[in-house]
């Protein structure tokens, strides 16, 4: 009897952040679908259904197809170097024996900064009147260079994004490495193992799970990218750094076209959870060969 009550109490409990959850995120999955089979403009309360022709002009819109281009460019060096010198560097901080808070706070430091921030940050640094790097330049007595071009536009917006992530997967896996047992590093060290043997064989085998969980949110986090890239270049020049974020406010606020816009979003939704579960299929099997 106690049993059951406990369990009405739980559920009570519950119930508003089910409620808040179901408002602000499933009903508004919902309507995004939903608005993307309208043709709906201006914010106007009149719209007309037309089924499936804002995905079917998916196809044929060239910024559209830029767009979803350089996000998986982006995906690729950010699941690459994000995870990558997070992981390099929770390693190296793992062996310190003092000074580990010093480097995770350091280390963490660009994460609470907002995006917004860290984009104007960036913007000022390209600036060809004023600056940082060109700046720089002149004082070396060379001359001043475009750093916002149609080729260089996607890497400019490439550095930041990476950067102001990578100490968030520090943390974690940092948290991950601290886990492992002190014994089973006295037995590799007892055994032999160098440090780099150490890393490759024991730690990070023992926190594959910690690592494609950072791999889901790496996936999911690039999906929605968007200040950084609108702060610094806005999308452009010509599109060159335009991602699926900045391209469905462009399409949306820019364009009038909340109807189209709800396409790309609702594209957005699918391609994260498809790509989500295809990198935890990838990953489970990894985790069993390392089990074996």
């Amino acid at each position: 009897m106690q049993e059951r009550y406990t369990k009405k109490y739980k559920l009570w409990f519950l119930l508003p952040s089910l409620i808040i959850i179901g408002i602000f995120i499933y009903y508004a999955l919902f309507a995004t679908f939903y608005y993307s089979l309208f043709n709906w403009r201006d914010f106007s309360k009149y719209k007309s259904f037309i089924g499936i022709e804002n995905y079917k002009y998916l196809f044929r819109d060239i910024s559209f197809i830029k767009a979803i281009k350089n996000t998986f460019i982006l995906l690729l060096f950010a699941v690459v170097f994000q995870i990558g010198i997070a992981l390099v560097l929770a390693l190296i901080v793992d062996t310190l024996r003092r000074g580990y808070k010093f480097f995770r706070t350091i280390y963490l430091f660009p994460v609470i900064i907002s995006g917004s921030a860290i984009g104007l940050l960036f913007y000022l640094m390209y600036s060809y009147d004023y600056g940082l790097l060109n700046s720089l330049l002149s004082l070396l007595g060379k001359e001043k260079i475009l750093w916002i071009t149609p080729k260089t536009a996607l890497w400019a917006v490439l550095i930041p994004v990476i950067w102001q992530y990578v100490g968030f997967y520090f943390v974690i896996i940092l948290s991950a490495l601290y886990q492992i047992p002190q014994s089973i590093h006295d037995s590799a060290k007892i055994d032999g193992f160098s440090e780099f043997k150490k890393a490759f064989y024991i730690s990070i085998p023992l926190i594959w799970d910690v690592l494609a969980v950072c791999i889901s949110l790496v996936i999911i986090g690039t999906f929605k990218v968007f200040d950084v890239v609108y702060v610094i270049t806005g999308g452009g020049p010509m599109d060159a750094s335009q991602v699926l974020g900045t391209y469905l406010y462009t399409v949306a606020f820019t364009g009038q076209n909340q109807g189209y816009a709800s396409a790309i979003g609702t594209v957005i939704i699918f391609l994260g959870i498809i790509l989500s579960l295809i990198a935890q299929i990838i990953t489970k099997r990894e985790r069993i060969i390392y089990q074996a």
